[in-house]
C-alpha cells in the first residue's frame, strides 16, 4: 500500500506525546510539521510497466495471462522530464509556490532524453537526481513528460488481440499525440527506506475494455492497423482512453493539431472526492501526533506546540508567546484536502483558550491563498466549544489547505477533533 510521502520522509514532523499524560502536562518547544527540517537528498527512482489486472490499484503490476484478450508486446516512449512540485514554508524567503525541482534526465544536455520500454518493465535510478525536501518543503506532485517520436518504434503500441481461437497482431498508432505529461499526486507516490519511487503504470483494461476488436478490419498483411486511416472509430476511442489509462491524477497533452488539453483523470479524481460522511482531513484527531499538520510563524509571531492526551483522546496545544501583527502570524495548517466544485461539506472542530479571543479558520488554495471553501472568524471561549460551518466548494482542488490562524494575541489554545466531511 502506498504511504504518504509527507508522513514517511518527515515533511510533517511527529509531535511527541505521552500516553497517560494529563491535560496539565505540556511539552514546551515542540514545533510540529516544520518542512525545513525534512530529510535531505532523498533518493528517487521511477519504474515503467504494464498492468493487466482487473482492478484499478495493484501493489505490483500483473503480467498478461495466457487467455488475455489483448496482450501488448511493444510499447516504448521517450521520457523528456521528471519534475517534483512542492509547497514550502521558508522563513527567510516567505511562503510561496515552488516552480519545481527538476529530477532528470540530465538537463545540462538539452537533447537528453530517456527511452523507456513499458513492455519490459523498466526501472531507472541513475538518470535522476535526489529530492532535496529540506529546501523545497512538502512534495505535492511529480510531473512526468513524454514525447512521441515518429521513428524508431516510439510512435505506436503493438501487440496481439484474441479473435476467436486466434491471436491477431495489431498496431495502434499514436499519431494523435505530439507530447504529454502525467501529474501524480503525493498520495500516489511510494517511499520506503528514504527512497521515493514513482510507478508509471499503463492499465490495459482501462484502455481496451468493451472494445470489439473482432469487428475491426484486418489488413492484407494480417495485422489490425488502428490509425486515422484504418479502423478510425476504434482509433478515436483509444485516443480518448490512452492517457487516462495511466491513472495519474491529472494529465496534459498536445495533439496533432498543436492544441493543448489539460484535465483530471475522472477515475482517480472521483475516488478522491466521492467520499461521504467520513473525515477527509488525515489525522484530524491527532492520534498520530503531529503527522500531516504544519506549524508556521511569521510577521513577529512566536509559539510552541504540543500533542497531549486527555481522557484517552489527543488534542493539540498551542502556546502563543508573541501574537505578531497579523492573525496569520501563527498558523496551524493542513494541506492536500481534496474538494469538488459544487459539493457540499461540513467543517467542524473543538477549540478553547485561556482567554476570550477570536481566531480565523479558512479553506483556501495553497498556491494563491484565495478562499475556495469558507473563511470564518471563530469566537473562542475558556470552555471547550464545538464550531461548525457548512460550505460549498467553489472550485475542484485536490490540494486545498485548511488554515487555523491563531495570531495577534498572546494566548494558549487547545484544539481537537478537526473534521471536514462531505455531506452532499
Amino acid at each position: 500500500m502506498m504511504r504518504s510521502l509527507i508522513s514517511i520522509i518527515g515533511c510533517v514532523l511527529l509531535a511527541l506525546w505521552y500516553a497517560g499524560c494529563s491535560e496539565s502536562d505540556t511539552t514546551a518547544g515542540i514545533e510540529i510539521g516544520n518542512p525545513e527540517i525534512a530529510s535531505r537528498n532523498v533518493g528517487f527512482t521511477a519504474n515503467f510497466s504494464i498492468d493487466y489486472s482487473e482492478t484499478k490499484k495493484a501493489s505490483l503490476a500483473k503480467s498478461a495471462s495466457d487467455d488475455e484478450y489483448v496482450v501488448i508486446d511493444t510499447f516504448r516512449l521517450v521520457l523528456t522530464e521528471v519534475l517534483a512540485t512542492c509547497s514550502y514554508y521558508n522563513k527567510s524567503n516567505g511562503k510561496r509556490q515552488d516552480n519545481g525541482d527538476y529530477l532528470g534526465p540530465d538537463r545540462k544536455n538539452t537533447a537528453a532524453v530517456l527511452p523507456v520500454s513499458f513492455a519490459d518493465g523498466a526501472v531507472y535510478r541513475d538518470p535522476f537526481k535526489n529530492l532535496d525536501l529540506s529546501t523545497h518543503g512538502i512534495l505535492k506532485e511529480i510531473k512526468v513528460s513524454f514525447q512521441i517520436i515518429r521513428e524508431g518504434g516510439f510512435n505506436s503500441i503493438s501487440g496481439r488481440v484474441r479473435v476467436g481461437d486466434k491471436k491477431v497482431p495489431f498496431v495502434y498508432e499514436l499519431s494523435h499525440f505530439q507530447l504529454f505529461s502525467l501529474f501524480y499526486r503525493n498520495s500516489q507516490i511510494d517511499i520506503q527506506d528514504s527512497l521515493v519511487n514513482l510507478s508509471v503504470i499503463f492499465h490495459v483494461h482501462r484502455f481496451i475494455d468493451g472494445i470489439d476488436f473482432a469487428s475491426a478490419e484486418v489488413g492484407e498483411d494480417g495485422v489490425i492497423h488502428i490509425s486515422e486511416n484504418s479502423n478510425e472509430n476504434v482509433w478515436k476511442i483509444l485516443n480518448e482512453r490512452f492517457i487516462p489509462s495511466f491513472l495519474s491524477l491529472q494529465y496534459e497533452y498536445t495533439n496533432d493539431e498543436g492544441l493543448t488539453i489539460k484535465d483530471y483523470t475522472s477515475d482517480v479524481l472521483n475516488e478522491l472526492n466521492n467520499v461521504f460522511y467520513e473525515n477527509i482531513i488525515t489525522n484530524g484527531n491527532f492520534k498520530d501526533g503531529g503527522q500531516d499538520w504544519i506549524f508556521y510563524t511569521q510577521f513577529g509571531g512566536a509559539a510552541d506546540t504540543a500533542i497531549i492526551e486527555e481522557d484517552k483522546s489527543n488534542l493539540m496545544k498551542v502556546h502563543v508567546s508573541e501574537g505578531g501583527s497579523e492573525s496569520y502570524s501563527v498558523q496551524i495548517l493542513h494541506e492536500d484536502i481534496s474538494v469538488a466544485k459544487g459539493a457540499k461539506y461540513k467543517f467542524v472542530f473543538t477549540i478553547w483558550s485561556d482567554i476570550e479571543t477570536e481566531i480565523t479558520a479558512r479553506l483556501g488554495s495553497y498556491i494563491t491563498y484565495e478562499k475556495i471553501g469558507f473563511e470564518e472568524h471563530v469566537p473562542v471561549t475558556k470552555t471547550g466549544r464545538s464550531f461548525e460551518v457548512e460550505f460549498t466548494a467553489i472550485v475542484t482542488d485536490p490540494f486545498a489547505r485548511l488554515d487555523l490562524n491563531l495570531g495577534k494575541n498572546e494566548a494558549t489554545f487547545w484544539i481537537k477533533d478537526v473534521q471536514i466531511i462531505r455531506i452532499k
